[in-house]
């Protein structure tokens, strides 16, 4: 299987490098960005909508460029080398997606224009209090009275709630099934409470009481299985994501085993340390090509080989993450405790990846459901 990049993707990661890099690679500069609301580059921002990133994945005529998915996961890798607090992972892909997937071409063309022209900030508010990671909702209800609808509930977490100016808010039906509806910013009735988390992102607490919604695509129509695909496309580029954090770590970690001495001597001296320095380029190459495996599954496969992707990279990435990261601030010794340094930032990113959309142990229970689909060797025939 071909992984290289050909010259226009080589250019595009090229240029979100210099960008990204030239604004992140001083730590410094990230942590004040992330200490202040929202929790990122407001101009930074804008600079990615002027480079076309911002609208890569949608169609033309909607605004956006019509790449395809490796570009996208180009993208975040290089945000993840530096991990990048613009929500290109939330905004874009995911609350883009959705729009992208289920609304009507009025709707593609308003929305995922301004999101494009970096005008907009998207949400997806589906998480509830008690339920994570499927494609359902249950405790948000939508009501309706003629061609009005409303909604009535809380969503939390919702990453990038507070900052968002439109919000794509999953709710039951009244006849059943999950629907999609755009919730303005502004809208009455509606209350929102950001808050930092761990990995120096933002989220927010939604509550809706008989807050005015529209329809997203088809009024009433039950949205369940579009919602699992586009979480299913989002899972692997979180893991392209993860994957470029794990790069900046086994970078960070060689580097530092190359520069700081013990008993006179580097630390790569020690043959110890340089297995577990192996150990942790064979997990970080494992995963490199099975999210790039399901990057490229994105382009061709069904619904269903899309989520047996996404599956099997999740659960890579998040033991190949886990791995990298621990031995990183193994490596690093007691530097890498201190809140100075940028180690335990990366780790913190890592971990909060591997929960977005379901950790390893979930996509564990995720593949065992489809054992039974796989034909069994008996070995005397091998």
């Amino acid at each position: 299987m071909d992984f290289t990049y050909d010259d226009e993707q080589v250019a595009l990661r090229d240029a979100v490098r210099g960008l990204v890099g030239k604004a992140y690679n001083d730590y410094e500069h990230r942590r004040q960005t992330v200490g202040e609301d929202p929790g990122f580059d407001e101009k930074q921002w804008t600079r990615l909508a002027e480079m076309g990133v911002l609208g890569l994945p949608f169609s033309e005529d909607d605004g956006g460029v019509g790449a395809g998915p490796v570009e996208i996961g180009i993208v975040c890798q290089e945000l993840g080398r530096t991990i990048a607090p613009e929500p290109f992972l939330a905004s874009v892909v995911l609350a883009g997606g959705l729009v992208s997937a289920a609304g009507t071409a009025e709707q593609r063309g308003e929305v995922l224009g301004a999101l494009a022209a970096g005008e907009s900030v998207l949400a997806f508010a589906h998480d509830e209090p008690g339920r994570r990671w499927g494609p359902k909702a249950e405790k948000v209800t939508a009501a309706q009275d003629g061609d009005s609808w409303t909604l009535t509930g809380v969503k939390e977490p919702v990453l990038h709630g507070a900052r968002a100016d439109v919000l794509v808010v999953s709710a039951a039906l009244p006849d059943g099934g999950t629907g999609l509806f755009l919730v303005a910013g502004d809208a009455d009735g509606l209350a929102r409470e950001g808050y930092p988390t761990y990995d120096g992102g933002r989220a927010a607490r939604v509550a809706l009481d008989g807050t005015a919604a529209t329809p997203l695509g088809e009024a009433g129509a039950d949205l369940t299985a579009t919602i699992a695909t586009v979480q299913d496309i989002t899972r692997i580029m979180a893991g392209n994501q993860a994957l470029g954090a794990m790069q900046t770590l086994l970078k960070a970690t060689t580097d530092y085993l190359k520069s700081r001495k013990q008993f006179g001597v580097t630390l790569n001296t020690f043959q110890a340390l340089t297995f577990r320095a192996a150990d942790m380029y064979t997990s970080l190459e494992l995963t490199h090509s099975l999210v790039d495996w399901s990057t490229m599954v994105i382009a061709a496969g069904s619904p269903e080989e899309v989520a047996a992707a996404a599956a099997r990279a999740s659960l890579q990435v998040s033991r190949g993450g886990r791995h990298v990261g621990q031995e990183a601030i193994q490596l690093h010794g007691g530097i890498a405790m201190t809140a100075e340094y940028n180690v335990g930032m990366f780790v913190a990113h890592l971990t909060a990846l591997d929960h977005l959309l379901g950790d390893g142990n979930h996509q564990v229970g995720v593949l065992s459901t489809k054992v039974g689909d796989y034909g069994l060797i008996d070995p005397l025939d091998v």
